[in-house]
């Protein structure tokens, strides 16, 4: 991609939109870290047609503007990057409006809309091949060799996102209610834990299928599996089934690297890895039998991190990153006009 000429005191913007709200950070082309961050707790609404491009402007251009006018900054910044959970499904919108929608407003000419997995990557591996886990409730896996992406689960809790919060949640519940039933598989500890959390087991269902947000809810129970599982085989064969499922999504996307090459990296980012030893023991394990050519490492930084990564590589010139119709589509708009007729995108 051919240099914008950007000046390395000028700014850039990053957002993360998920599950937990809109988090915005403000930076310059050439800074080490944001300048300042700033949290919108309501998260962006989706509705039938997607994410809600209106809802998130609603939330992130007053938010922007502060951000701006505590550092000197006007009200225009010339490059952004958006990182969004359900972006590369639910982000028609969000490509059809914000490019023209964020030129008028704040100036942006350059802009990216991500996945929330690519930026969850650029967080943690920057822009070197090699594949991310990114996993909370959900679970996802994506990989590159920077030529194009790979990408595996983060097909929600009831088609995928094994070995996530919500899987190994429900597997601890339907052990506990085998426990009850007394049936093979059961566990009378997590029985114990479900009732401790939920209150008598006969009446979980009424409380979790009627519920909006039941892979939370699920997820939820996740932390109580870990805690048996020192003591739990149940509990503990959940964890490891967990590890085995979660190593083999990372090597669904991880580049194959020659007998001389480095070892690529396999960074694990999310809330459900700061579990700790019960899943992360089984999961370096598996990772070592799946993938011998990969290092496994923590995640260097967070998916709003990866954002003003990206925002910060595109003013610059230097995304190394590849582009791609729905995970990470760059677009340009013409100067003088934010209209949609004057955005054309690039590398597609």
């Amino acid at each position: 991609m051919e240099s914008h000429g950007h000046a390395s005191g000028e700014h850039v913007l990053g957002v993360d939109s998920g599950g937990s709200g809109l988090r915005v950070a403000l930076g310059t082309v050439g800074g080490e870290t944001p300048l300042a961050t700033a949290v919108c707790a309501e998260p962006v609404r989706t509705g039938s047609s997607g994410i809600d491009a209106a809802h998130l402007l609603e939330q992130l251009l007053p938010t922007a503007r502060r951000l701006l006018a505590g550092h000197g900054g006007g009200d225009r910044v010339a490059t952004a990057a958006i990182g969004a959970a359900g972006m590369a499904t639910l982000g028609d919108q969000l490509r059809a409006e914000l490019p023209a929608a964020l030129a008028d407003a704040l100036g942006v000419r350059t802009l990216a809309l991500a996945a929330d997995a690519v930026t969850a990557y650029a967080g943690a591996v920057g822009q070197r091949p090699g594949a991310v886990v990114a996993a909370g409730t959900g679970l996802i896996a994506l990989g590159t060799d920077l030529t194009g992406w790979r990408r595996a689960d983060g097909w929600g809790h009831l088609l995928g996102d094994s070995g996530g919060g919500a899987w190994i949640g429900r597997a601890g519940l339907d052990a506990a209610m085998r426990a009850h039933d007394g049936r093979r598989g059961g566990s009378a500890a997590l029985l114990a834990r479900l009732e401790a959390v939920f209150g008598p087991a006969p009446g979980l269902p009424g409380l979790l299928y009627p519920r909006t947000d039941r892979p939370a809810v699920l997820a939820s129970f996740a932390p109580e599996v870990a805690a048996c599982a020192a003591h739990d085989p149940v509990a503990d064969g959940i964890l490891r089934d967990a590890a085995a499922h979660i190593a083999e999504a990372a090597a669904a996307v991880c580049p194959k690297a020659g007998a001389d090459d480095e070892p690529y990296e396999v960074a694990l980012t999310g809330g459900l890895f700061r579990m700790g030893d019960p899943l992360l023991g089984p999961l370096r394990a598996e990772l070592a039998r799946q993938l011998p050519h990969a290092r496994a490492v923590p995640g260097s930084g967070d998916p709003l991190m990866g954002s003003l990564r990206i925002a910060q590589a595109l003013a610059r010139g230097g995304l190394r990153l590849p582009h791609h119709p729905t995970l990470l589509r760059v677009t340009v708009s013409a100067p003088g006009t934010g209209r949609t007729p004057g955005v054309t995108e690039q590398g597609s």
